[in-house]
């Protein structure tokens, strides 16, 4: 191998190590600013000895302990910055990169994604005052309602848990590879089997083998991890950038119009008034008992917008309703329509009033 070749082979091993170092350095950031939550004051002087001590003796090799107590002197003191900065931090399922974290990025920049595993630790870590907010996919308009997020609705504590926003994100998938792969030796497509699905017109006319993964962000990850040459992913645009891949193809879906609506959930209700409402209901098993609750949003004028029956998971044979519709809690017409309900319903929780974040041009 010439010199040169050798010298642009190294280089490339550095730049991946660097990058690796930065997203390392930014989990330690994400986790930091976890625990503050978890301790009355920022400066622990006991922990950062603990911390310094630790990095001492792993100070091995070519690395001096000098150097490694300098440089996470800086590490420790950009943590407390971050910590007195009091950030917001929002919840969402999947890995970095995924459309849960798009949506934070659109409803406001300044708020710090936290990655959760599933949507039930979402909905936990709000609950238990670890996240100050959670955003999670209620439907998608080609795959319909997102079960599983909805019959947590239908479970949660309304009294502790409130809906205070809402976005409709579109949905663009891009083929996403590694930097310096190429296009023609990709063989094999990894993502979530729902972003595969919708990207099957694509596949098939560059005779690419989809392969099924846990998360359209996680075959992102997985792809920069293991480097695989003639594989690549489909995930959001974000995801190029988190995980330091190229883009190859995008708008590669094959309906435009794919969207998913969040809703971004908090302990306090929304401080901003509200255009739009949601509820949790159901109705004594017998024939009429539904009318008789649409009847009153219908007699009131209220438009509905969305209803979904779930079943009620602590009591077979059951069924609640998810039931959104226009207005704000704070008219009158609405507190009368709410009363009306409850008198009619077996079971009543009132979710929330928001308002829902709109993009430009969407």
């Amino acid at each position: 191998m010439e010199k040169s070749e050798l010298l642009v082979k190294l280089r490339k091993k550095i730049d991946l190590i660097d990058f690796e170092i930065i997203k390392l350095v930014n989990q330690r950031m994400e986790h930091t600013l976890r625990t503050r939550k978890l301790k009355q004051n920022i400066l622990d002087q006991n922990r950062e000895q603990e911390v310094m001590d630790a990095i001492r003796r792993h100070s091995r090799g070519l690395i001096k302990t000098e150097f490694s107590s300098k440089l996470f002197n800086e590490i420790i003191s950009e943590s407390k910055r971050l910590q007195r900065e009091h950030l917001k931090l929002v919840g969402f399922q999947g890995e970095h990169g995924a459309y849960g974290e798009v949506a934070i990025r659109c409803i406001d920049p300044s708020l710090v994604p936290i990655p959760c595993p599933e949507f039930i630790d979402v909905f936990d870590e709000v609950l238990n005052e670890q996240l100050d907010y959670g955003i999670v996919p209620v439907e998608n308009s080609l795959e319909g309602a997102v079960t599983q997020v909805n019959d947590l609705l239908v479970g949660v504590d309304a009294s502790k848990v409130k809906i205070v926003g809402e976005i409709k994100v579109p949905i663009h998938h891009c083929l996403l590879a590694l930097p310096d792969a190429d296009v023609s030796e990709i063989k094999v497509v990894y993502s979530h089997p729902q972003a595969l699905a919708q990207c099957r017109y694509f596949l098939h006319s560059r005779h690419l083998e989809p392969r099924p993964y846990y998360d359209t962000a996680g075959a992102a990850m997985m792809l920069s991890n293991e480097r695989p040459r003639t594989a690549a992913a489909i995930a959001s645009k974000l995801c190029a950038e988190l995980y330091n891949l190229q883009v190859l193809f995008e708008n590669i879906e094959d309906n435009q119009t794919n969207s998913t609506r969040f809703l971004l959930l908090s302990r306090e209700e929304g401080k901003v008034g509200g255009n739009k409402c949601s509820i949790v209901f159901s109705t004594e098993h017998k024939a009429g008992s539904l009318f008789a609750v649409l009847k009153i949003f219908s007699d009131a004028g209220l438009n509905l917008t969305r209803i979904e029956s779930r079943p009620i998971r602590n009591d077979p044979g059951k069924y609640a309703f998810l039931l959104d519709f226009e207005g704000s809690s704070q008219d009158q017409k609405v507190s009368d329509t709410l009363e009306k309900l409850k008198k009619e319903a077996s079971m009543f929780k009132f979710l929330g009033c928001y308002r829902e974040v709109r993009l430009p041009n969407a």
